[in-house]
């Protein structure tokens, strides 16, 4: 009998639950969910057999351990900066590791031992890090296996609204961890274009933007990811001319988001004690030069000079031109930005998320260049069966019970970039409806 141990239970969580407390019982497998709130573990595990509930805090060292020593398998979907705690455990306990999470230099370290005690570390098996790896490889795979070469490749993701949710001037909501869609982009992002190097600051990012397209959507921006350069070694293309991993939003959110980042409201790094009735148009103020015979309003148009009225109506929209009180008074301008958009981009209930994905690639064939467009497109059912939820969890739900079935046997750190992970992976995915559409027009 194997014991799988789900260390969190937070937004991305139902599908990867689901799945692996439905195989429990037909596969003789005990799932193991942990989590501080012991309440709402009970709930998503729904007295299935074969499945309880821990109460835990992560911090709490011995107790995580002891549950660890409890598993074959642990998945950890706990903030990223826990994962290399959970990861040393696992090493030092001889435990099998999965995560949606990026790999970082942490686990690179620990690659001999695990190697050498036979373990099978498996990151990056979400949706992005995660679906859009495996989906590229496939193509990727089958160019190279026809003598074809990578000219360029582009991959796009986002976690959004479905249509019919988008009832915000922003047309967005938190479908997953609001602090990473404050923070995100901070650091210079880089990548290749056409053989040249590209580095794009922070304070540009959202100005240096691709129009994407989907088929009955209409139009996305995409901006730059952190770091594309590094992944031309994992898809086996060190010498492409052109890579690039970006970040879908609706049309004219980062015009408005630029706005944030221009005046300074998504720092992270110092702190604001602002009085307690400290209105959102005060906050707002904090951040724009003192002239006295000019209003808020006025002053950000100078500050901003290429604010346009739909940018101003997402503003006018979050409250910042009026006596709204800031939820949230002492903390960096990040945190308190947050506070504020926790409250208008909640989902709720009754809304849909959907996910949005696009691989552009450039292949060479020896008929002359063809263009292939990859697109995925996934709907939520609600606000807790989100489609981020689906997406994230199910390609690790997978991973697990595929390992735990001999149908992984490989060992050793790794991303699913390989045939043996991603083929069962991306066709068992297919069966909940998450399927790539291909289209390809030569040049």
């Amino acid at each position: 009998m194997n014991t799988i141990l789900i260390l969190g239970a937070g937004k991305s969580s139902a599908f990867l639950i689901d799945y692996l407390a439905e195989n429990c019982e037909k596969k003789g497998r005990t799932l193991i969910l942990a989590d501080l709130d012991l309440n709402g573990a009970k709930a998503k595990l729904k007295n299935r057999p074969g499945t309880k509930a821990e109460q835990l805090d992560s911090e709490d060292g011995i107790k995580r351990r002891n549950l660890i020593k409890s598993a074959d398998v642990v998945i950890s979907i706990l903030p990223a900066s826990m994962h290399p705690v959970i990861a040393a455990d696992c090493l030092e306990l001889c435990k099998h590791f999965f995560s949606a999470s990026y790999e970082s230099d942490t686990f690179r370290e620990m690659k001999p031992e695990i190697e050498e005690k036979g373990l099978f570390f498996l990151n990056e098996c979400g949706l992005d890090p995660g679906i859009d790896h495996m989906s590229a490889m496939k193509i990727i795979h089958e160019a190279k296996a026809k003598g074809e070469e990578i000219l360029s490749f582009k991959s796009y993701c986002g976690g959004l609204l479905a249509p019919e949710s988008e009832d915000n001037p922003w047309a967005y909501k938190f479908t997953w961890n609001p602090r990473n869609v404050i923070l995100a982009g901070q650091g210079t992002s880089r990548y290749i274009e056409k053989g040249d190097l590209k580095y794009v600051p922070y304070h540009q990012l959202f100005k240096r933007l691709e129009r994407i397209s989907f088929q009955g959507l209409g139009d996305f921006d995409g901006y730059p990811n952190r770091d594309s350069l590094s992944y031309r070694q994992v898809y086996g293309l060190e010498n492409i001319p052109t890579m690039l991993r970006g970040t879908l939003r609706r049309a004219g959110f980062c015009k408005a988001w630029d706005v944030f980042v221009q005046l300074g409201m998504t720092d992270d790094s110092f702190q604001m004690e602002l009085p307690q009735e400290t209105t959102l148009k005060q906050f707002l103020n904090a951040f724009l030069p003192s002239q006295e015979l000019l209003t808020v309003e006025e002053k950000l148009a100078e500050a901003i000079p290429d604010l346009d009225f739909p940018t101003f109506e997402k503003l006018q929209w979050l409250g910042f031109f009026e006596k709204r009180l800031l939820p949230k008074t002492k903390g960096t301008p990040a945190q308190i930005l947050q506070s504020i958009l926790e409250i208008d981009w909640e989902l709720q209930p009754e809304d849909r998320d959907m996910i949005v994905m696009k691989h552009l690639f450039e292949i060479k064939t020896k008929d002359g260049v063809k263009n292939v467009s990859s697109s995925l497109v996934s709907f939520g059912e609600d606000s807790v069966y989100t489609a981020m939820a689906k997406t994230v969890g199910l390609p690790l739900a997978i991973a697990v019970d595929l390992f735990l079935d001999a149908k992984i046997q490989m060992r050793g750190l790794h991303l699913p970039v390989l045939p043996e992970i991603y083929e069962p992976i991306l066709e068992e995915l297919e069966k909940f409806g998450i399927r790539f559409e291909e289209t390809f027009n030569a040049e």
